[in-house]
Formats: structure tokens, sequence, C-alpha cells
């Protein structure tokens, strides 16, 4: 049965409305929105996503007006749980990737990947159409580091569209890929948006994921800041404590994050 995104709840989580979901209602709410072409996109986040939009109040805005935003990671699951949702599980970008690719050789989805660094999105598509043998990956796109002209944009909705894909994956990273959706849904035909992050890195084959038990544990962050310590120290030395803390306050009722989803 599909669930449609008026009855899937929020959890507030400092002021961001994380969907009360596991994979099987990903799934299946992203099939409804293929069937009927409604536009949507889905913001796949952990605490950096959420602890981002207290930085930014447009990015929280986007965050709140996408379809979905999946549990990412352990602590969204977690505060989901407490706060009632017992059915809640992570819903992972790399997994969503997989499982969505996995759903697609029954349904016929056809796929778009946008994003990455210099051939990423294509040896993406050659990884994933060797491991699911009939998927259908209609196009690839390798955006420029820089802001995309008017032109370029209108050659890219033009693109996307001849290719008649119904899932854009955007391997932007957070939060380029949530503002990059937010600024195309609607305009594309595709009716399905999903940023996915690191998910394009992982599953191209050009970086290790954490071991299983690590990522059931809540202790990704620790294998990726130990793989990545340049790029990623900075970020969870100062967004986990942070988001701890912040959690802390507003559960006990000493801060009110109100909530616009």
């Amino acid at each position: 049965m599909n669930t449609p995104r008026a009855a899937i709840p929020r959890v507030n989580v400092l002021g961001v409305g994380v969907s009360a979901i596991n994979m099987g209602m990903a799934l299946n709410t992203i099939e409804a929105w293929i069937a009927d072409r409604s536009p949507h996109y889905v913001c796949v986040t952990g605490v950096h996503g959420v602890m981002e939009s207290q930085r930014d109040p447009v990015l929280k805005d986007i965050h709140n007006g996408a379809g979905l935003v999946t549990p990412d990671g352990m602590p969204l699951v977690w505060l989901s749980r407490l706060a009632g949702f017992d059915h809640v599980s992570r819903v992972y970008g790399p997994d969503l990737f997989l499982e969505v690719a996995a759903r697609s050789l029954a349904t016929g989805w056809r796929h778009f990947y946008y994003g990455g660094g210099p051939d990423v999105a294509a040896l993406l598509k050659s990884r994933m159409t060797r491991r699911f043998p009939g998927l259908q990956v209609v196009g690839t796109c390798t955006p420029p580091f820089r802001p995309l002209t008017a032109e370029e944009e209108e050659a890219l909705v033009r693109r996307i569209d001849a290719s008649g894909a119904d899932i854009v994956w955007v391997g932007l990273s957070t939060p380029k890929q949530e503002r990059w959706m937010a600024r195309f849904v609607g305009r594309l035909q595709a009716p399905v948006l999903i940023g996915v992050g690191a998910a394009f890195d992982f599953h191209a084959g050009l970086k290790k994921q954490a071991p299983l038990w690590m990522q059931r544990s809540g202790l990704e962050w620790a294998f990726r800041m130990a793989t990545e310590p340049r790029r990623l120290a900075g970020r969870y030395l100062t967004n986990n404590p942070r988001f701890v803390l912040r959690v802390f306050v507003q559960r006990m009722g000493w801060r009110r994050y109100p909530g616009d989803w």
C-alpha cells in the first residue's frame, strides 16, 4: 500500500521536520509520486543537515518543504523513536540508492545522475548497470564547480527532460544539493529529485563505507572523520557536541523550535 505524504508525520528536531519513516515507507512514497507524476524532492538528512539548518533559515525552509526528510543518521532514528514512532528505522542515502535501483528492475523507472567530481557520475552509471542488469540510467552530468548561468540551467532542464528520467539523483553534498533540488523541483519533468551526497562516491567505488556495526551504532561519523580528517574533522567535532546540547535543551522544554511543515 502506498503511503502518501499527508499520512506521514514528522518529528521536530531543532525545527527540522524529520519524516517518521522506514525504508519500505520511503520506497512506497517515491513509487506513488512517480505514478501520479507529482513533483517532490527528498532530503536525506543527518546531524549535519540539521545543524546547517540552524545557521541557515533558508536551508531549514528547504528541508521543511521537502516531500520527505529521511532519517539518514542514527541520532534522528533514536529521536524519532523517543517521540513514539517505534517503526522508524534509518533511511540511509547509499542504501536508499540501492533499494530504489532494485525496485526499478520491476517498475522500469529511469534514472539520471547529477553531481560528483569529474567522471564520477559516468563511473557510477557503469558500476550500477553492471550490478543491476537492466537498470535504466538514461543520463549523467558532472556540473562545474560554480553556479550555473541562466542559459546553462535551461540547457540542463532540456537535457534531463529529453532523457525521460523519473528520478534525478543529486550528489552535490549538503547544502548544495538541497538548494539545487529546491530550485529545480517543478521545472523538471522528472517527478522525483533525491539528494544523496556521498552515495555517488561510495557506489562508484571511490570511498569506503563504514562497517555495518558502526553504521548501526551511530559511529559512522567517526569512521568518516578518520578517513577524511581534513575535510570532516571540523564538521563533526563542532556539530556533534552542539547537536547533543541543543537537543537536550529542546527535550527539556527550555527552548521551543516551531515547525512549519
